[in-house]
């Protein structure tokens, strides 16, 4: 699999590893829970949709979203 993968990016196997272990040591597997619930709570209040009724009609909202 390494070696199609190098191939197919034209690189070393190494720098395949290399990548792997970057993308591991900090993919969300790697994040404790008390650090994931901090960046919830930091989260709140961040974004804007234009609309307030986002808590009561969310599901309707993100069928909508997911049809486009």
């Amino acid at each position: 699999m390494l070696k199609e993968i190098s191939a197919k990016k034209n690189t070393s196997i190494a720098e395949v590893v290399r990548e792997c272990i970057a993308y591991y040591s900090t993919s969300k597997c790697m994040i404790s829970n008390k650090e994931k619930y901090r960046k919830a709570i930091n989260s709140i209040g961040k974004f804007k949709s234009g609309k307030e009724d986002i808590s009561i009609n969310h599901d309707k909202y993100l069928a909508e979203d997911f049809k486009k």
